[in-house]
């Protein structure tokens, strides 16, 4: 295990001893509490949240759908939801190691942080505007005992004719009415990084990704999404010092925020 990361010219030395394989991309997350945070998305850390997925996403639309208006496809759904803090099955994650050590030290505690190093296959890395994205996406409008009754010992067309696989076909038509029956199994039981469309000014400041979680457990106990992970204990007691340090370089409550309210908050704590 990495010593505990005291300040930035530690994190960047530690940083750049990391060196992804040709094959990969590294992407990152920072934890203000390595203890409680797992490598699951918010919507499938609780038995009540994943039972009640596919209504509360619907839910969310039906009460605001102007916020949902421009909306094309359930990535972008999702994303903005997550934006407003409903669980998805999405992890918001950064392609800026900076970023993600402003939120490992982002918290008035002495408790150790970390950062999430994510190793991920190019092969995994998708756009917001891909096929297996819209795939994988569209599980949130499946209620979870269709989710398990998909039987992925079938391949090919006795493997789409399934009565869950055919009403999840007919959600990602609803975004590609031109997509075809041919599901690929294996997609529907993976982690995917998602390149997101920079049309949110949080997303863009922060260098923003998803990683988009199929049918899969977390990452800690599992790595056959083609994802492996290595973590970077961040000292609790430098957390302080660390944000200091981050701040001179513009990384902060007002840049990493830009909405109004978390600026004129950054301001008022800088007096």
């Amino acid at each position: 295990m990495s010593k505990k990361i005291a300040n930035l010219e530690d994190y960047v030395r530690e940083i750049r001893s990391i060196r992804p394989a040709r094959d990969e991309l590294l992407l990152y997350r920072g934890h203000s509490d390595r203890r409680k945070c797992k490598l699951l998305p918010s919507v499938l850390r609780e038995p009540n949240l994943v039972d009640s997925e596919h209504e509360i996403l619907r839910e969310l639309i039906a009460s605001h759908p102007e916020e949902f208006a421009s909306d094309t496809t359930t990535l972008e759904q999702l994303a903005r939801a997550q934006h407003y803090s409903l669980p998805t099955r999405l992890l918001d994650a950064t392609w800026n190691p900076l970023v993600a050590l402003y939120f490992a030290s982002n918290d008035h505690d002495r408790t150790t942080g970390e950062v999430v190093v994510f190793r991920v296959k190019k092969s995994q890395v998708k756009f917001f505007d891909s096929d297996t994205v819209s795939c994988v996406a569209n599980l949130a409008h499946l209620k979870l005992a269709e989710r398990q009754a998909i039987d992925f010992s079938l391949t090919g067309e006795p493997f789409n004719e399934q009565q869950p696989v055919d009403r999840l076909l007919q959600f990602i038509r609803v975004e590609k009415p031109y997509f075809r029956a041919r599901i690929v199994p294996k997609h529907l039981k993976t982690v995917l990084c998602v390149k997101p469309k920079r049309n949110s000014q949080r997303i863009l400041v922060q260098a923003g990704a998803f990683l988009l979680w199929g049918i899969f457990e977390d990452l800690d106990r599992n790595t056959a999404s083609g994802i492996r992970v290595e973590r970077i204990p961040v000292n609790g007691r430098k957390k302080t010092s660390l944000l200091r340090e981050l701040d001179i370089l513009a990384i902060n409550e007002s840049s990493m925020f830009p909405e109004i309210e978390r600026a004129a908050q950054y301001i008022r704590g800088k007096r």
